[in-house]
């Protein structure tokens, strides 16, 4: 790897653990609901709700996290900047808190209906400000280079959020049939309710852990303010369009699906089979976290570091469809961590993967308008992919219901890395390795169709995992020969010099 890789492996590394492994846990818990949950239509719910949860929090958070590294490493005072973002995006999540609790039923009523309760929506309010509060402590972890402790404190996070899972929907039914009058409260038909409070719970830890980030002399720069909301405005446009690309399916299919009543079924088996591609968006925010500060860090616009940069996108794809082989090739066992109800879906699973890593590709793409402050230009790409995704899923959920959902994300985030990659060609060039790309994506995809094949035509289930695993090691032995290989490596490499 040239200079700096080995850095940047590093932190995201750490970042991995810090938001990889919580997402990893979250999911393992997210599916987990399946089987505790009594109807598929909860599933539904909750795949809803946190879609919204995820759109709010992009709008709450208006692109200040990129902004203060924008602005913390551009000559100014990192403290000041810390503080003035602080105190912007605290004074506007608690006037936020405050219209959503004056209009509480008809902001319920607007975002689910008769199936979303008032208390759901003040729920998820309260979990969304605790958590946008804390943007920012988390922010200045990473700015400082603290990944450690940033993986401590969102692992003690998710941990806390199984443990109170866990002590309702396995110890509180035990406990009710030694003490029936002292939990009588308890009723599983509102298990919505108990995983949000413990959301909730989780949340406010996390936040009193962070808080040491606060013991600063505040100060707060009006003019730096404006200036940070001038680079940060487009990218709150485009991080609306972005994550409306990820969740705008999931937000409107109650809405158009013509059968309403298994409006939320049809929606819970989607967001369920969802999950299980939801590793590559982890690995893509692992990612995010470690390469995000190295880019505005190493901005100097030099031949070595654009080389740099073009290294770190090669990787991520040679690394992302290894991801996207492994759980495609595994599917037969993947499957199981789902109950069986939910099979109809599968389907999805490696075009949502494929999305995800076409997704992943346009955010290391999109370094070019982020260096040269054209943030203008992720505005217009991603309202585009949204408007994509919007004209796909209004014009096919109807008939083709959650199938319409997978392609519309894949073909959005598609045409949405074909146009950065474009247009950053010229505004910023770097010299992309995509003779590389192309070559590794042409084996990957040979070799999915011969896992797709096996599936199809193979009854043997051993057989069947022979086979994605041979076509896995194969991948890797492909990644080792061509752009690791062993005589490079420290130790082993002294035996293939």
């Amino acid at each position: 790897m040239v200079s700096g890789m080995k850095s940047l492996a590093k932190e995201t590394l750490f970042y991995g653990m810090g938001s990889v492994l919580p997402k990893l846990l979250s999911w393992l818990l997210s599916l987990y609901w399946a089987f505790a949950l009594p109807r598929i239509s909860d599933i539904g719910i909750l795949t809803n709700f946190y879609a919204w949860v995820a759109l709010l929090q992009v709008i709450l958070t208006y692109g200040m996290e990129t902004g203060f590294f924008r602005f913390a490493n551009k000559d100014n005072d990192p403290v000041k900047v810390f503080s003035t973002s602080f105190i912007s995006i605290t004074s506007t999540t608690l006037l936020f808190f405050v219209i959503s609790f004056i209009f509480l039923k008809p902001f319920a009523f607007a975002l689910g209906g008769i199936d979303f309760k008032p208390h759901y929506l003040l729920l998820l309010v309260l979990i969304l400000c605790v958590d946008v509060i804390g943007t920012i402590p988390f922010a200045n972890l990473r700015f400082k280079k603290r990944p450690k402790r940033f993986a401590l404190i969102k692992i003690i996070n998710v941990v806390l959020t199984i443990l109170f899972n866990l002590f309702f929907f396995l110890l509180c039914p035990f406990l009710k049939t030694i003490f029936p009058n002292s939990f009588a409260w308890f009723d599983l038909n509102r298990g919505v309710d108990y995983i949000l409070i413990s959301n909730l719970a989780a949340s406010v830890i996390q936040l009193l852990l962070v808080s040491p980030e606060l013991k600063i002399k505040f100060q707060f720069d009006a003019q730096l303010l404006k200036k940070m909301l001038k680079y940060s405005f487009p990218i709150l446009i485009l991080g609306i369009a972005g994550i409306l690309n990820q969740t705008v399916d999931k937000i409107l299919f109650p809405k158009i699906y013509p059968d309403t009543a298994n409006a939320f079924t049809e929606l819970g088996i989607y967001g369920q089979n969802f999950k299980i591609a939801i590793i590559m968006v982890m690995f893509t925010q692992a990612f995010r976290y470690a390469f995000e500060p190295y880019i505005f860090s190493r901005s100097r616009g030099d031949v070595d570091e654009k080389r740099s940069f073009s290294d770190a996108t090669k990787y991520f794809i040679i690394f992302g469809l290894l991801i996207f082989l492994a759980t495609t090739g595994f599917i037969d066992i993947i499957k199981f961590m789902i109950p069986p109800e939910y099979h109809v879906g599968l389907k999805v699973v490696p075009i949502v993967l494929l999305g995800e890593l076409f997704f992943g590709v346009y955010f290391n793409l999109s370094l070019w308008y982020k260096l040269t402050d054209q943030t203008r230009w992720g505005a217009y790409m991603s309202t585009f992919g949204f408007v994509i995704t919007i004209a796909i899923n209004v014009i096919f959920i109807p008939k083709y219901s959650y199938m319409a959902c997978a392609w519309a994300s894949f073909f959005a985030n598609l045409i949405m890395m074909i146009i950065s990659y474009v247009v950053g060609q010229k505004k910023y060039p770097i010299p992309y390795n995509l003779k590389s790309a192309a070559s590794f994506f042409t084996i990957s995809m040979l070799l999915f169709g011969v896992t797709t094949v096996s599936m199809l035509f193979i009854s043997s289930l051993w057989l069947r995992l022979f086979i994605g695993a041979f076509c896995i090691l194969l991948y890797v032995w492909v990644i080792v020969r061509k752009e690791l290989p062993l005589k490079d490596w420290p130790v082993i490499g002294r035996y293939f010099g």
